[in-house]
């Protein structure tokens, strides 16, 4: 059996980055997710986002690739948010979504990043998040 631990940080928006995703609803929603990981063999480390997008922490394992696991988890989660919760339209998320790898002596920056997406939000919107993403990490738009 191989021993693997690679961490990567996964983020993706609401369709359009609509505000859809209150409280109650984001709250029930990331339940689903993790819930939803542990039954694939997904292993979500954290979870958390705000009114119009979603961060994950996810050790992926050999078998797994980034596309696949994004895939399931955007994919299912929406069918489900759309039976299971209210909006005052469908619900869907945007395609896109960055991935980015996470060295173990930053894992706990992440998480406490991701568990604090609140309070992150309060200083900083989704947009300029997004714009300090695409330079960090050198993505072209």
């Amino acid at each position: 059996m191989p021993y693997t631990r690679i961490l990567v940080h996964v983020v993706w928006a609401t369709k359009v980055r609509k505000k859809l995703l209150t409280t109650k609803n984001r709250h029930r929603l990331f339940v689903h997710i993790r819930d939803y990981s542990s039954s694939k063999d997904i292993h979500l480390l954290e979870i958390n986002g705000f009114t119009d997008h979603v961060h994950c922490l996810i050790s992926v394992s050999p078998n797994q690739n980034i596309a696949s696991i994004v895939q399931l988890l955007k994919g299912e989660s929406s069918f489900w948010a759309n039976k299971h919760l209210e909006f005052p339209e469908k619900f869907s998320w945007q395609n896109d979504y960055f991935a980015v790898s996470v060295s173990q002596s930053h894992e706990a920056v992440v998480r406490n990043y991701i568990r604090n997406q609140e309070f992150h939000h309060s200083k900083k919107s989704f947009e300029e998040e997004y714009q300090a993403f695409i330079a960090k990490y050198g993505f072209s738009e």
